[in-house]
């Protein structure tokens, strides 16, 4: 057996949001050093919420993320609502699950057409895609910006960090004209969605296939985006507000983000993959069907495929957002009337790429003394380098070029938010 020693390294990853690497060392056929790590900066968003009032948490908490800033906005609001008692339930509820929608239709178009489909297709980047099938992309953008105009139209205008969740609530309701007036180009993008399920069910998928421990949220009456349980395909089943029993971060001295891990030893998987195997039958009807004729099980595990699984998920909620249009009514109030105090509260909502589980502590008036943020990119990193392991061993024979597309495109399976992931870093200064 050959002991050449071969190394793949990619200093900074194309296609990801943020910034990581990744090293493998080969000697021969054995595979002596692997890591995904993140060097993105930490960014403390922890720290600067401390002291400060209950009600900023939305908005501040948006800035960890541009792509996925309500999951943020969601979670904080739930888990302060959580701690002081309030349920947001009816016609705002449906506006919460609504402006979510925006979000998922965004980020997953996003990642699906610019990110990931390149790498099934042979291209460098999205500008080649464009180039050379114009018509695909076009109506990629159109299905994209249609996301963005569900989050303006909800979420005050903006896109990006919108301006009009709160805690309890929305600052201001949107009119019923400017959501009823979403419905055409809702049924439009349904038809969109079935055009790419289509497309990418036709890629050529390597061979791999794990044995994930998958952990979403599951609710017992929709496809769980905002609110649930949350359940493992192992026997978990607990409410949001116990995560910290199960699940525990450490840092690791390669990467300036935390691995989440379960405390009863080991990684999981959270995001796609995991929710399509815990709640394929939440699925509506023709989602249910897509997936099957797309030649989709009912549970998922290589992780290639996640692709496709983005893909029934962008049609699931372009369903859910065309019935929610359809019967929107305005409520009586934007918003819950929320009287500050003391307690602890957590939220978790599914980000287009995961769990986003917030808990926070609060004074009697409302400050915020502690908060911790688990994002699906931290959870994800053992997942990823488990991949990575599996596909450099089903990989070893081809060129170090193929090799290295390949385990680039396997981190790019994840879609990770690698900025999202970096908003803590813990300190411990020792002094002589």
């Amino acid at each position: 057996m050959s002991k050449t020693t071969r190394i793949i390294e990619v200093k900074d990853l194309a296609r990801v949001e943020g910034e990581g690497a990744l090293h493998v060392t080969l000697k021969g056929d054995v595979i002596e050093h692997l890591e995904f790590s993140i060097h993105e900066p930490p960014r403390y968003f922890e720290a600067l919420l401390q002291g400060r009032s209950f009600r900023e948490a939305p908005d501040i908490t948006a800035r960890i993320c541009g792509i996925c800033p309500v999951a943020y906005m969601m979670g904080a609001s739930q888990a302060m609502e959580d701690a002081l008692g309030i349920t947001v339930g009816g016609p705002l509820r449906a506006l919460r699950r609504l402006v979510y929608c925006g979000e998922w239709i965004e980020s997953h178009v996003l990642h699906i057409y610019m990110l990931h489909a390149p790498d099934f297709l042979g291209f460098e980047d999205s500008i080649q895609l464009a180039a050379k099938m114009p018509a695909v992309v076009e109506k990629a953008l159109r299905l994209k910006k249609l996301g963005n105009t569900l989050l303006e139209t909800v979420g005050g205008g903006r896109a990006i960090h919108p301006i009009n969740l709160t805690v309890g609530g929305f600052y201001k309701l949107p009119t019923k004209a400017a959501i009823k007036g979403l419905a055409e180009e809702l049924k439009w993008a349904i038809e969109a969605s079935l055009d790419t399920i289509r497309l990418v069910s036709t890629f050529d998928f390597p061979p791999i296939e794990r044995d994930y421990t998958f952990v979403a949220m599951r609710h017992e009456d929709e496809y769980a985006i905002t609110e649930g349980r949350l359940i493992s395909n192992r026997g978990l089943d607990i409410p949001v507000q116990a995560f910290h029993d199960h699940f525990e971060e450490r840092h690791e001295r390669r990467s300036n983000a935390l691995h989440s891990v379960l405390k009863n030893g080991g990684e999981y998987l959270v995001g796609p993959l995991a929710r399509y195997a815990l709640n394929h039958d939440k699925l509506s009807p023709l989602a249910q069907a897509e997936a099957k004729a797309a030649g989709l099980g009912k549970v998922v595990r290589n992780p290639f495929q996640s692709i496709v699984v983005r893909a029934v998920e962008t049609l699931q909620v372009c369903e859910d957002a065309l019935r929610i249009v359809e019967n929107y009514e305005e409520p009586d109030d934007s918003c819950i009337t929320v009287t500050p105090g003391a307690g602890t509260g957590s939220g978790c909502t599914e980000a287009p790429r995961g769990i986003c589980h917030h808990t926070y502590s609060l004074d009697a008036e409302g400050r915020i003394t502690k908060a911790t943020i688990v994002p699906p990119t931290s959870q994800n990193q053992g997942s990823i380098e488990g991949d990575l392991w599996d596909v450099v061993k089903a990989n070893l024979k081809r060129p170090d070029a193929e090799l290295q597309w390949i385990c680039e495109q396997a981190v790019r399976n994840y879609d990770p938010c690698i900025s999202c992931a970096t908003h803590f870093l813990k300190l411990n200064i020792e002094r002589g």
